[in-house]
């Protein structure tokens, strides 16, 4: 089987992406896949969000409830804390500042570097329950993950990894993307959804 191109478009506040990336990376570390990481931004401020939801109330509530679906899916349950979350005075963050940050991470380093900073911010949020809508909690990820604060600072507040954002968001739309997870194999087809690790199996490894 020739080699296998999947570009992963993910939210950091999205539970099913935080369910998707482990099994994503025992694919590659079992077959010849390489996984490019794409920023999708649900809601971009607290305007965006209240617009969807009704308020900042009803989204908090409202998305906690599907974390509990995402915990029942999960490989391993313990990574969510929705009790600790829902205990947070902080408004449920949207997840733009965290996608700019993985940019930054990815321009320092590589799509790999994007990645691990994914992973590390959607853990400081979902297990941790940090507000990932705070700057400070944004560039403590990429401290966790070995970045230079100072780069990543500077890189944080560039045009550049703005721009990055945008064309990931514009690249979701030449797909007609429209939910998160997705995945785009090969530059070709599109997988919405959460798969399983005997799912990914039968995709990729068949």
């Amino acid at each position: 089987m020739s080699k296998v191109t999947i570009e992963f478009f993910h939210d950091a506040v999205c539970g099913w992406c935080y369910v998707l990336s482990p099994r994503l990376r025992k694919l590659v570390e079992r077959a010849d896949v390489e996984v490019k990481q794409r920023c999708f931004v649900l809601q971009r401020n607290d305007e965006e969000m209240v617009q969807r939801f009704g308020s900042l109330a009803a989204a908090k509530s409202e998305i906690l409830n599907h974390w509990v679906a995402c915990q029942q899916r999960a490989d391993d349950p313990t990574r969510f804390n929705i009790e600790g979350m829902r205990a947070q005075p902080f408004s449920y963050p949207s997840g733009y500042l965290a996608a700019l940050g993985a940019k930054a991470a990815e321009l320092l380093g590589n799509s790999d570097t994007h990645w691990d900073y994914f992973d590390e911010i959607q853990r400081l949020h979902l297990k941790v329950n940090d507000n990932i809508g705070d700057r400070e909690v944004i560039i403590a990820a990429a401290s966790n993950i070995g970045l230079d604060t100072a780069a990543f600072t500077k890189a944080l507040d560039s045009d550049e990894v703005r721009q990055a954002v945008e064309a990931d968001l514009n690249r979701a739309r030449e797909f007609n993307l429209r939910s998160i997870p997705s995945l785009i194999v090969n530059g070709e087809h599109v997988v919405t959804d959460t798969l399983t690790n005997e799912q990914i199996d039968q995709l990729f490894l068949q």
